[in-house]
C-alpha cells in the first residue's frame, strides 16, 4: 500500500472533503456570473467598458444636439416673429389680418390680431434662459418707426413665453412661442449605423482577446502535457517578447525536469545492480550452509530483498512515462484485467465482477493504465476478497472506475497514508500477504500521469471502494 499528499482529501473540520471547502469559496463569482476563462473575463470587462463608452458617448451627442436644435429653433422663431412684426407693422390695416395668416410659421410659433393683449399686467417675466435664448432684449432696438408702442411679456409653457406688442392703431399683435420637443436622432439611420459599429467593435475585440489568449492556452495544453508525459514536445518560441520569454522559460524548466528524472533513474538503476552483485555471492554462499533451516530463511530474505529492489527499480523507472498515448477501449481493458485475475486466481473466480458499457473509448497509454488497473484489482482480491468492478462515464466525459472489495476497510486517518511508497497497515496487511507496498502508489502515479487520480473511500456496508478517474 502507497500514499501521497493528504491535501485532496484530508477531512475538514465541517465533516467535508478540503476540496469542497475550496469550490464553495468559488460560488460567489459564479452568482456574479463573470466567465470562468482569463479570456473571457477580459472580453467581458471590455465589451463592459465599451459599453459605457458608447453610452457616454451617445449622451454627450444627445445633450449636444437638443442644445443645438433648441438654439436652431429659437432663432428660426425669433427670426420669423421679427418677421411678422415688420409685416404687421408695414400691412394697411384692413389687410393686415390677410396677410398675417398667409405667413409661414415654423412650429412652435403663434400669431394672432386682437384687440386687447394677451398678457396681462403684472405677469410673470419669462426666465432669464429664455430671454437670453430668443433675444427678446432687441424687441425695442429697431428703427423707431417699427418700434412697438408698448411690449408686454409673460411667461406661458416651460421653456416658452408670450409677447404681446401693440401697433400704432392701438390693436396688439400677440406671439405665444412654444418650444418643439426636441429629437436627439433625428436620422433615420444614426442607430442603424451605431448598432451596427457596436457589434463590429464587440467582434474585434473578441477576436483581440482569443488572439491575445492564445499563448496563455498553448502555454496551459504544454503544461498539462508535460505533467502527462515528461518527454513531450518543446513549447514554440515565437510570438511578442513577453510569449517567446515565457516559452522559454517553460521550455528549460522542462529540460531540467527530464534530466532530473534521466539522472534518478540512472542513478537507481546503478544502486540496484550494484546491489544485486552482493545478493547473488549472498546466495551462492548460503548454499554451503549446513544449516537447512537457516540457509532456508536466509534465501528467503534474499527473494524479498530481491523483490524490493526490483519493484523499486520499477517504480522509480516509470517505463510507462515513455509509452505513446493512443485510442484504447477502456471497458474492454477492464474486462481483461479482471478475466486474467479470474484466472490466477480461480478460487475467487466468483468474486471478480464487470459492470458498465461494452465500449468505452479514450486516448491512455495501454500497458501502463492496465498495470494501474491490475494493481487496483490485485489489491482488492488480496485484501477484501472481491473485485468488482463498475466503469462509468461521468459530468464532461470523465470516465470513473470503481473497484470493490468485501475486506475490512482502512481507518478514516489511513486513507491517504496508505499511498506512500512502502506504508503498510499492519493490521491486516503483513509481509506474508502481500508485496512490497508500491502497487497503489504505481496505479496513482500512472493515473495521475493520465491526467486522473485514485482515492480510497470505506463503503458503508464494509469494504473498501478505490474510485479511480480519467478525463475524457
Amino acid at each position: 500500500m502507497t500514499g501521497a499528499t493528504r491535501r485532496s482529501s484530508r477531512p475538514c473540520a465541517a465533516g467535508a472533503t478540503c476540496w469542497r471547502r475550496r469550490s464553495s469559496v468559488a460560488e460567489p463569482r459564479r452568482r456574479i456570473g463573470l466567465p470562468a476563462s482569463l479570456g473571457g473575463r477580459t472580453a467581458f470587462w471590455l465589451i463592459l467598458a465599451l459599453m459605457l463608452v458608447q453610452v457616454a458617448g451617445l449622451t454627450i451627442h444627445a445633450l449636444d444636439r437638443v442644445d443645438l436644435q433648441r438654439f436652431i429653433h429659437a432663432r428660426e422663431i425669433a427670426g420669423r416673429a421679427f418677421g411678422a412684426w415688420r409685416t404687421a407693422m408695414l400691412a394697411p390695416p384692413d389687410r393686415r389680418e390677410q396677410l398675417l395668416a398667409d405667413l409661414d410659421l415654423p412650429d412652435g410659433l403663434s400669431i394672432e390680431l386682437a384687440p386687447q393683449p394677451a398678457v396681462r399686467p403684472g405677469a410673470p417675466p419669462p426666465p432669464p434662459d429664455v430671454m437670453r435664448l430668443f433675444r427678446l432684449d432687441l424687441l425695442n432696438s429697431g428703427p423707431p418707426r417699427l418700434r412697438p408702442r408698448e411690449v408686454r411679456l409673460g411667461s406661458w409653457r416651460p421653456g416658452g413665453f408670450q409677447a404681446s406688442l401693440r401697433l400704432p392703431d392701438g390693436e396688439w399683435l400677440n406671439l405665444r412661442v412654444e418650444m418643439p420637443p426636441p429629437r436627439p436622432w433625428h436620422s433615420t439611420t444614426f442607430l442603424a449605423a451605431f448598432v451596427v459599429m457596436t457589434v463590429a467593435a464587440v467582434l474585434l475585440i473578441l477576436w483581440a482577446v482569443k488572439r491575445l489568449m492564445r499563448p496563455v492556452r498553448l502555454l496551459a495544453e504544454a503544461a498539462d502535457r508535460l505533467g502527462r508525459d515528461v518527454n513531450a514536445p518543446p513549447l514554440p518560441e515565437k510570438g511578442p517578447s513577453e510569449v517567446t520569454t515565457a516559452a522559454h522559460a517553460f521550455n528549460l524548466m522542462a529540460e531540467r525536469i527530464r534530466r532530473f528524472v534521466a539522472d534518478r533513474t540512472q542513478m537507481l538503476a546503478a544502486i540496484g545492480h550494484d546491489l544485486r552483485t552482493p545478493i547473488t555471492r549472498l546466495r551462492l554462499r548460503a548454499e554451503f550452509m549446513d544449516d537447512d533451516e537457516q540457509r532456508r530463511k536466509m534465501l528467503s530474505d534474499l527473494d524479498e530483498m530481491e523483490q524490493m529492489i526490483s519493484a523499486t527499480l520499477a517504480f522509480a523507472r516509470d517505463d510507462a512515462a515513455a509509452e505513446p498515448a493512443s485510442p484504447l477501449d477502456v471497458a474492454a481493458l477492464c474486462r481483461t484485467v479482471a478475466d486474467e485475475a479470474a484466472d490466477a486466481r480461480p478460487e475467487l473466480a466468483d468474486c471478480i465482477a464487470y459492470d458498465g458499457p461494452e465500449r468505452l473509448v479514450l486516448r491512455a497509454r495501454p500497458v501502463a493504465l492496465k498495470r494501474a488497473l491490475a494493481n487496483l484489482v490485485s489489491n482488492a482480491l488480496t485484501y477484501g476478497g472481491a473485485a468488482r468492478l463498475r466503469l462509468e462515464r461521468g459530468e464532461g466525459g470523465a470516465v470513473r472506475l470503481n473497484v470493490e472489495d468485501d475486506g475490512p476497510g482502512i481507518p478514516e486517518g489511513e486513507l491517504e497514508a496508505v499511498f506512500a511508497p512502502f506504508r503498510r497497515l499492519e493490521a491486516s496487511r503483513n509481509r506474508e500477504t502481500g508485496g512490497t507496498g508500491l502497487g497503489l502508489t504505481i496505479a496513482r502515479n500512472i493515473l495521475r500521469a493520465h491526467g486522473g487520480d485514485v482515492v480510497l473511500r470505506n463503503r458503508p456496508g464494509g469494504g473498501l471502494t478505490a474510485v479511480a478517474s480519467l478525463p475524457g
